[in-house]
């Protein structure tokens, strides 16, 4: 196992693509590869400084951390769009490519079978397939929905480098198993909808509980020598009553 190696992440997952045929799913996984192969290309990257893991519906690229990360997002804005429009421009619908995109940094180990670890690679998995994301693409035109890592919106969008517009990312807040994660969208935030597929109704505040009434007991006459044993509440005599009374509800006429 090495040190940890500071690296730049870029992680991709295709839409859909479990409910594609064997065929079809081939096809794009070529597609992803030579649309990745572009984007980096265009943000300068040769393939000394950067390796590759497949996913199998997507591909994870660790990226040296010297190269400008301002370099990657700029394709990722720009040149990732324009090469899935040319793409699927002359694909069939069965053969249209949609991704999901992430762009975050961290430590990532390489251990003793060229296998990836790491907390931030993790975490930029989650991203990759948190609910906001999937809602993101899955409402949009475009063909691709990226979401950039808090180090990565604090290092770099937040500054709004040209090309770069911080405007353009919104915040969510991404569930996973070790607690809540901020992460940047970019593009409008998407409207999340319960399993049912309806949007959750706004939470109103519990109304306030409305206290009984005093009792009243209209008594109209006398008691025949017994005492009533308990009355909650004013008393107006005229009547008769043979035997105790316990009076503790409402009004009574």
């Amino acid at each position: 196992m090495t040190d940890p190696l500071n690296r730049s992440l870029l992680l991709l997952d295709i839409e859909k693509f479990s409910d594609r045929d064997d065929v079809e799913q081939a096809y794009l996984r070529r597609m992803l590869y030579d649309v990745v192969e572009r984007v980096l290309e265009k943000a300068g990257i040769d393939q000394t400084l950067h390796a590759r893991a497949d996913r199998g519906d997507g591909v994870l690229v660790m990226i040296d951390a010297n190269v400008p990360l301002t370099s990657l997002l700029r394709a990722m804005l720009t040149d990732a769009p324009t090469q899935l429009r040319a793409v699927n421009r002359m694909a069939s619908r069965s053969a249209q490519i949609r991704l999901r995109a992430v762009v975050a940094t961290g430590f990532v180990t390489v251990d003793a079978v060229d296998g990836w670890v790491g907390s931030d690679l993790n975490h930029a998995c989650r991203l990759l397939d948190a609910d906001a994301l999937r809602a993101a693409l899955r409402e949009r035109t475009e063909d691709i929905a990226l979401c950039v890592s808090e180090s990565v919106h604090a290092g770099i969008v937040r500054h709004d480098h040209p090309g770069i517009p911080v405007d353009a990312f919104h915040e969510i807040t991404v569930a996973s198993k070790n607690g809540a994660l901020k992460a940047w969208l970019h593009g409008a935030p998407p409207v999340l909808t319960t399993p049912s597929g309806s949007v959750p109704p706004p939470k109103t505040a519990a109304p306030e509980p409305v206290s009984a009434p005093p009792a009243t007991f209209d008594f109209r006459g006398t008691n025949n020598g017994v005492v009533a044993q308990t009355i909650n509440g004013p008393v107006v005599q005229g009547g008769t009553i043979n035997g105790g009374v316990s009076f503790h509800g409402g009004e009574s006429r």
